[in-house]
């Protein structure tokens, strides 16, 4: 099974989309908030290379993008592939 992970907020309704596809799909994801933790922001830009938007998504630590980058990988039936 492929290692995710999404770094969030939780205000961002791209984040709760980008979550409920993984969940939909049966697949679990290490989510890393960084409202409630502001030390990983850092973290998330430098693996990002400078994204500052959430969601930033990684699956097997390849940058995916975000909620837009993963919706795309699905409907072009790329996705499930990635997720093993």
């Amino acid at each position: 099974m492929a290692k995710i992970d999404v770094y969030t907020s939780p205000f961002c309704g791209f984040c709760y989309q980008a979550k409920e596809l993984f969940e939909d799909k049966g697949v679990s994801f290490n989510e890393i908030d960084i409202i409630a933790q502001p030390n990983r922001r850092n973290e998330m830009l430098e693996r990002a290379n400078g994204q500052k938007t959430v969601p930033q998504i990684f699956i097997n630590d390849a940058h995916i993008g975000g909620c837009d980058d993963l919706y795309s990988l699905n409907t072009k039936g790329k996705l499930d592939a990635l997720l093993g």
